[in-house]
């Protein structure tokens, strides 16, 4: 929080320097949200819509082979009861 309170004052002495103007700032709050969402997203391990998507079709074909692998399993156990 003393990070944004320090960059919040920075840009303060820099507009009442002229130094800084509206394009600049709007730039300047936009990466500073985009790095902290960033940050957030690292932080709770979140995964790209792609990726969710790649492993959910993964995940889908692993079950399906599975049912057909218990399906064979037990083809086999009544063939050797028989």
């Amino acid at each position: 929080m003393e990070k944004y309170n320090k960059l919040i004052e920075n840009i303060r002495e820099l507009i009442e320097k002229g130094l800084f103007n509206s394009k600049d700032l709007k730039k300047e709050v936009e990466e500073a949200i985009k790095i902290k969402t960033e940050t957030i997203a690292n932080k709770l391990k979140l995964v790209s819509r792609e990726e969710f998507e790649v492993q959910k079709k993964i995940i889908e074909k692993l079950q399906r082979e599975l049912k057909e692998l218990k399906k064979e399993k037990k083809k086999t156990t009544k063939a050797r009861k028989s």
